[in-house]
């Protein structure tokens, strides 16, 4: 009756670099140390990383005095349609770590990603050794598609038709609209959008868990598109082929092997997580000879292990003790 009782202030912050389908900004406050950079994946707005107050990684790391950056993607117009991971990979990633490295007067940086954030942040480090990335938390990143169940049940359809059903659909639209996209999120998680008004009903007293629902309904409510040709690679490579599961993937100019990828990781994967199991997001062990990996595990569900009600004495926390390791320590853990 009062608007909502989520306080959904964004944490303040300043724009220190921007491009195509590219913006970096600065959250306020004494950072200290290594900078850290926030990438989100594709289509989900930014705001994953600073969902409300109290449930923020954003508002967690200020406070905790680090130095902390966002990016962010931007509207996608149907004129993007072209857009393929090329240019995420190798232009739009980059870019920004180097934006973020130059603010930081000449720092590595520290990526934290989310989901598809995460693995496109790795692949522009195999792809680019020069690119200034110190080390990378990668949290509900999927990378063996085999691995996830809710995708079973459609490979046999997806068989039937080669994909062309879904290829016609994409190309027609220029991409995967917006409504498309948060229809998907929700269809993820049916059994809770269904039981939604009856969980708001059974917990009118518990205003935590209200304030949550409120700042994921809002999250939902502010989904973009995804361009066409990146939707498509991500549907003919990702889940036709699970290219990703051998841990290399063709594009226009190269091939990216993550076996040339050096830097110390953390794979933190959602216990309760259906779009990236933990078997998925833990498979990336096997495909990083040359890294160190540690492989985490922390409750939640795709969204909630980021930023749900325990991340902050879980997820955070995992994340809090890799980004305070020196990195010469980092590199000496044992791949998992």
């Amino acid at each position: 009756m009062r608007g909502g009782i989520a306080d959904l202030r964004r944490m303040p912050s300043d724009v220190v670099d921007s491009g195509p389908q590219r913006t970096v900004s600065r959250y306020a406050g004494k950072g200290r140390g290594t900078p850290v950079l926030l990438v989100p994946p594709l289509a989900a707005p930014a705001v994953c990383f600073d969902l409300r107050r109290g449930c923020s990684l954003a508002e967690h790391l200020v406070l905790g005095r680090r130095r902390t950056y966002l990016l962010e993607y931007g509207d996608i117009q149907f004129a993007d349609r072209e857009l393929g991971l090329e240019h995420w990979v190798e232009d739009v990633i980059p870019a920004a770590v180097r934006a973020v490295s130059a603010d930081a007067r000449g720092k590595p940086v520290r990526v934290i990603g989310w989901c598809l954030g995460g693995i496109l942040a790795l692949l522009a480090h195999a792809w680019d050794a020069d690119v200034p990335i110190e080390a990378a938390a990668l949290v509900a990143s999927p990378w063996d598609f085999s691995k996830v169940p809710l995708i079973a049940p459609l490979r046999p359809i997806d068989a039937m038709t080669r994909g062309w059903l879904v290829t016609q659909l994409y190309r027609g639209l220029g991409g995967a609209p917006a409504p498309f996209v948060k229809r998907g999120y929700q269809l993820v998680g049916f059994d809770k959008y269904v039981m939604k008004p009856w969980t708001v009903l059974a917990n009118l007293d518990n205003r935590e868990l209200l304030a949550q629902i409120e700042a994921v309904d809002a999250f939902m409510d502010r989904m973009h598109a995804y361009p066409g040709r990146t939707f498509g690679q991500l549907y003919h490579r990702f889940f036709r082929t699970n290219d990703l599961a051998d841990g290399r993937l063709a594009l226009t100019d190269g091939t990216i092997d993550l076996a040339d990828a050096t830097v110390p990781l953390l794979a933190i994967a959602g216990r309760g997580d259906g779009i990236a199991p933990v078997a998925a997001c833990h498979h990336l062990g096997d495909l990083v000879p040359n890294a160190s990996v540690a492989l985490e595990t922390a409750p939640g569900g795709h969204l909630g292990v980021l930023t749900g009600r325990a991340a902050r004495e879980t997820t955070w926390r995992l994340l809090d003790a890799f980004l305070d390791a020196p990195a010469r320590r980092l590199a000496r853990r044992p791949a998992a």
